[in-house]
């Protein structure tokens, strides 16, 4: 992909926290570097807004990581989880994360949509009919294939995980640095 970055771009960064968080997670075993992703998703170029929309518990264990968030210069818009009376549960901002990159097009010459989710395609389809640059930041193993053909430009997070991934190397289970030394055996 050819895609024009330089400074003078005016740039919104949208990101879906669920979906980099459960990457990062599965894939790399850590937690996202959202300041690293937020600095190459500028690259050099003029932050307008940057929007975390993420989701709040019960126990309220996440607001640490809203705080840490805000001293980085993201936003965070939050929402409840939705717990339902069969047990399941839904964290779901996708439509919230679409209507505020509709919102903001036209104050931006640059959308960056931080998320693997497919369900973005019709919103950047949109983006750049209106005559958005759009990028897409995720990790690759795990972003919808079609995602990445659309976009003007996507960052692989995966192409360098050691930047962009917290403790890759320590599990979120229970004895989980057990694990990780036999593999090392």
């Amino acid at each position: 992909m050819s895609v024009i970055k330089h400074k003078e771009q005016r740039v919104g960064v949208f990101i879906d926290a669920q979906n980099l968080y459960h990457s990062a997670k599965n894939l790399h075993h850590g937690r996202v570097n959202f300041d690293n992703v937020l600095k190459d998703a500028l690259a050099g170029r003029q932050l307008v807004r940057a929007v975390a929309y993420v989701i709040t518990t019960e126990s309220g264990e996440e607001k640490n990581f809203f705080e840490a968030l805000t001293k980085i210069g993201i936003e965070t818009k939050t929402k409840d989880l939705q717990i339902f009376s069969s047990g399941s549960k839904k964290a779901d901002w996708d439509v919230g994360l679409a209507i505020d990159a509709v919102k903001l097009a036209q104050k931006l010459d640059v959308v960056v949509i931080a998320s693997g989710d497919g369900d973005f395609i019709p919103l950047i389809e949109y983006l750049k009919m209106n005559g958005c640059q759009v990028e897409v930041v995720s990790f690759g193993k795990s972003a919808s294939g079609k995602l990445k053909e659309v976009a003007d430009d996507f960052i692989d997070l995966d192409e360098n995980p050691g930047r962009y991934v917290l403790g890759q190397n320590q599990s979120f289970e229970r004895g989980g640095m057990r694990k990780v030394v036999r593999k090392m055996r």
